[in-house]
């Protein structure tokens, strides 16, 4: 197995671990976190995608992110070969991240009542229902995401052999980034929770659906392809307008 797929894993599962349970800390009863709100869950985010970088920037380019991945692919810079390979890891990061989470927070969700808390603590969901505004808020958050890995990356995007090249957000290193996801959150984040990561909310769906809660909600899939084609789709148009603005400034 390639190495990058390994540290791919493990940087999605170290995401997850720290910002669900950032979330976690802040929603459930007995948690000494509870009541911490937005402004704690929106900085826990961005230091969990600081640390993430940090673990897999040298092996990986530390995409941690689906939508990341796809987007420096569609911009060439990144092998569509390796695409797959990075997804799937980091799904299966999310899922895993997901279940330490539950495991370790289990005291506190086996004492509060309200189940809607339960899947707020996996995945997100919107504040006001509405499919089309859904999805533009995920599609511009992640927009924003991807553009700003490319200009912040960009001096440092060049090498001879994009086969071996890890080129991703270890490229610029974890701060700059970090603080990208801040200001999408406090800016942008209040009206779905701001996925911008497809691998952030379907990995931990998935291990919500699994896990044994008492009165538990259903998971919601029928909003679930929301944060995960939004951003997808956020990043394809980050890549064409990236490779548009290059192409006026050549």
């Amino acid at each position: 197995m390639n190495p990058a797929y390994i540290y791919e894993f493990f940087g999605t599962f170290i995401l997850i671990i720290l910002g669900n349970g950032v979330v976690a800390n802040s929603l459930l009863t007995g948690s000494k976190g509870k009541g911490a709100g937005w402004l704690a869950i929106t900085f826990g985010w961005g230091f969990a995608v600081f640390l993430a970088v940090t673990v897999a920037a040298p092996y990986s380019g530390a995409h941690v992110n689906p939508a990341v991945t796809i987007g420096l692919a569609m911009a060439g810079l990144f092998e569509w070969s390796m695409v797959p390979g990075y997804v799937i890891s980091q799904i299966l990061g999310g899922f895993t991240g997901a279940i330490i989470v539950y495991l370790f927070f289990k005291k506190h969700f086996d004492i509060t009542e309200d189940s809607n808390l339960y899947l707020a603590c996996f995945s997100t969901s919107p504040a006001i229902r509405n499919t089309k505004s859904n999805f533009f808020s995920e599609f511009i958050g992640a927009f924003i995401l991807v553009i700003l890995v490319f200009f912040i990356a960009g001096p440092t995007l060049e090498a001879d052999n994009l086969t071996n090249a890890k080129i991703g957000l270890g490229s610029v290193g974890a701060l700059p980034i970090a603080i990208v996801v801040v200001s999408i959150g406090l800016s942008l984040g209040g009206t779905t929770g701001y996925a911008i990561n497809p691998a952030r909310d379907l990995g931990p769906r998935i291990a919500y659906s699994l896990l044994p809660f008492k009165n538990k909600k259903p998971s919601d899939w029928s909003y679930s392809w929301i944060p995960i084609l939004g951003p997808i789709s956020g990043a394809t148009f980050a890549a064409v307008i990236y490779l548009l603005l290059q192409n006026i400034s050549a």
